[in-house]
Parts: C-alpha cells; structure tokens; sequence
C-alpha cells in the first residue's frame, strides 16, 4: 500500500484574469505607538482607520491609511524592544512634485526626523531621513527616464525646479544605460508576457 502524500499538491486553479499580484502595505513594530502615529499621520496625512491587539499577532496594531480605496497602507504594532535595532531597510512614499519633496522635508524635521539628505537616482528624485525610532523612510518622485539602479547623485532641493531638472537630464542621457521610461516600461511588459507565456507553455506540457 502506497503511503499517501502528507501534503498533497494543490489543483491548478484555472484563472479569469491575469496573475499580477500587487504589493499593498507594509507593518512594522515599534516602541511608542503615539509617536509613530503622529509622525507618519503628520508628515503624509494619513489617517487612523482601526486598532486593536491582534487574535493572532498579540500585539496593538493601530491601521494608517491616505487613500479611501485602501484600508491600510502601514501597520503600526506595538512591542519592539526598547533596545532592538530597526530591521527596516526602507518605507517608501511616492509623491508628484518637488515641491511636495519639499514639504515632506519640512514636515519630517518638524516632526523628529533625521539624517535628512536628498538623493537623485537618476529616474527618481528622493530624499532620506530616519523617522523618531530609527527606520528608513525614503519620500520620491518618479523621473520621465531610466538608469540602471543603484544609482545615487547629490539632490539639492534649494536649487530651483528648473535646475534639478537641466541637471538630471544632463546626468542621465550620459549614462550608457540611458532610455526613456516609457520605453522602460514596453520592455518590462514584454518581459513580463514572456514569462507568463512560458510558464503557461510548461503547465501545459505536464
């Protein structure tokens, strides 16, 4: 008699849409729940949408959210260590302007941050800080073009618009990897149809 399997292989779900799943929101422990709540309510305007200890994570976990399609988009818990390192490598809050990199910028200080510094990765615009516990948070814009990554150049938000743009453009059309992200973005779709295509190909050859 053939033992069987423990944990058997599910059955191939025969699918409407397209797979493309999309990461939604981020949780990250923290030491004091009120000053964690009003800095990232302050700086990015998020609101309070629930809280509660966990059935299952037993710990407060206060929800945040800026937009009214989406619940929570950072998860606040409570019981980190008052001596445990920040194991956050970075949150990241996308913005349109730079102008609003400005803005982050003065809400962020006023509100605790530090190590404030301004990076220009060549298809984004960015700055850095650490937030009252110590995380990473990086505010960013996308730029219309595209460099391979890592790529980091000085950003000096006391320039002008105008300024920081002329010199990223410069920066970026004399890299070797230089494309326009739109064309970035054709070559990642076409990638990404490959690939669905291939396992698709396989599944049926099983």
């Amino acid at each position: 008699m053939n033992p069987q399997p423990t944990n058997p292989k599910p059955a191939e779900t025969v699918l409407s849409t397209p797979y493309i799943p999309n990461l939604s929101h981020c949780g990250i422990f923290c030491r004091d729940l009120a000053v964690m709540k009003r800095f990232y309510t302050g700086v990015f305007d998020m609101q309070e949408t629930d809280r509660g200890v966990g059935g299952t994570f037993r710990y407060e976990l206060v929800f945040l959210s800026g937009r009214d399609d989406q619940h929570h988009q950072l998860v606040l818990a409570g019981g980190r260590g008052a001596d445990a390192p920040s194991t956050v490598m970075q949150l990241s809050f996308k913005i349109h302007t730079i102008d609003h990199l400005r803005e982050a910028r003065r809400r962020a200080l006023s509100l605790g941050a530090t190590k404030m510094r301004g990076l220009n990765h060549g298809n984004a615009l960015s700055i850095y800080c650490m937030d009252p516990e110590d995380n990473t948070v990086e505010v960013y814009l996308d730029t219309p073009w595209y460099v391979s990554q890592p790529h980091g150049d000085p950003l000096d938000l006391d320039e002008t618009d105008e300024a920081i743009w002329a010199q990223t453009e410069r920066v970026v059309r004399s890299d070797p990897s230089f494309m326009p992200a739109q064309e970035w973005a054709a070559l990642f779709a076409q990638r990404s149809a490959a690939l669905r295509a291939s396992k698709a190909d396989g599944e049926r050859q099983r």
